[in-house]
């Protein structure tokens, strides 16, 4: 199945949107974080790798603690 540039592009903003969203708890957070971050990446490669905003975890943004360069 293929994808159109323009539903790559929404997607990944989807994605972003959840990993800026999401707090790690447990084991299967970190697991959900990572296949987000893979999907990321997937998607990134598919829409010719346009560079995205840096997504800020919500525990670095409630403490004003700057987030890490990836």
């Amino acid at each position: 199945m293929a994808l159109t540039k323009k539903c790559a592009e929404t997607l990944l903003d989807l994605v972003e949107v959840k990993l800026s969203c999401i707090e790690v708890f447990d084991r299967e957070d970190a697991r959900e974080v990572a296949l987000l971050e893979t999907c990321r990446a997937e998607l990134m490669a598919l829409t010719g790798g346009r560079e995205t905003a840096r997504v800020i975890p919500m525990e670095a943004r409630r403490t004003g603690i700057r987030a890490a360069a990836n």
